[in-house]
């Protein structure tokens, strides 16, 4: 490599972070197959409705669509726990509608989940510990070091855990009103609208926010570097009985010395 490629691949280097972040962030909430899953049973629900007037015709229907949807991601061995969570919801859904012999009730579960999930992540995020960090932190491999040891990282967090819960808490406000004063057609396609937006927007927000913060922290690489670093002394024939301190000043130099050198590999074309 020549000293004139060397900036080309500090700059590709940014923009193969942000993609990474973008794919992961994605993957962790079910992806573009996740989104669709969620919305679809809702969008079968209302159709039914609309044609037959018929609660149990409509419930029935978008419920054996979540069961399809999952019974497909386990004869393909992918990820189910978001089908599966998908046919938990809109079960929960058909059984309140039935029950209550009111429409309308198929969505009142997703709508307190959707009220209950903006209240978690903005409060989550005013006591220090944003939502989006503790579920994103073992996806990156740095667990909680963004907390202590990262401050950028953990700003990058909070800023969009209070994106996801004033977005969230914004959906609320639309779809509540029409619960209570609209019927079940006009609130089951409000639901199906923004279904997929707001999910969207919350995503490239914080994409931008994780993007402009600095690296993770891979906390599983530094531990993985002080087992190498411990098994290495053994085999050297070090005293049994060495100070603790200078072992753990060793594992750390040497896990700092395997992190810097897999940010050189991975800004190398």
């Amino acid at each position: 490599m020549t000293p004139l490629d060397k900036p080309t691949a500090d700059a590709e280097a940014p923009a193969a972070d942000t993609e990474v972040t973008k794919a992961a962030f994605l993957e962790a909430f079910g992806g573009v197959r996740g989104m669709v899953e969620t919305t679809v049973p809702g969008l079968v629900f209302v159709l039914c409705y609309t044609i037959t007037r018929d609660i149990h015709t409509a419930a029935i229907a978008a419920l054996a669509l979540s069961g399809v949807m999952a019974l497909v991601r386990l004869a393909r061995k992918d990820t189910v726990k978001h089908a599966f969570s998908g046919v938990f919801g809109v079960g929960i859904g058909a059984v309140f509608a039935m029950m209550s012999g009111d429409a309308k009730n198929f969505y009142l579960p997703g709508m307190l989940y959707t009220l209950g999930l903006a209240v978690a992540y903005i409060l989550s995020s005013l006591v220090g510990w944003p939502l989006l960090g503790l579920i994103l932190g073992p996806l990156f491999r740095e667990n909680l070091s963004w907390r202590t040891r990262n401050p950028g990282r953990k700003s990058a967090y909070t800023k969009a855990s209070y994106s996801w819960g004033f977005v969230l808490l914004a959906k609320s406000c639309i779809t509540f009103p029409i619960y209570f004063w609209g019927d079940a057609t006009q609130l089951g396609w409000l639901r199906v609208a923004l279904g997929i937006p707001p999910f969207l927007l919350c995503v490239y927000l914080t994409w931008i926010f994780l993007a402009k913060a600095p690296a993770p922290i891979d906390v599983i690489a530094e531990m993985e570097a002080e087992e190498r670093a411990e098994r290495e002394a053994e085999k050297a024939g070090e005293p049994a009985d060495a100070e603790p301190a200078d072992r753990t000043d060793s594992a750390q130099q040497t896990a700092r010395a395997a992190q810097a050198a897999a940010e050189e590999e991975r800004r190398t074309p």
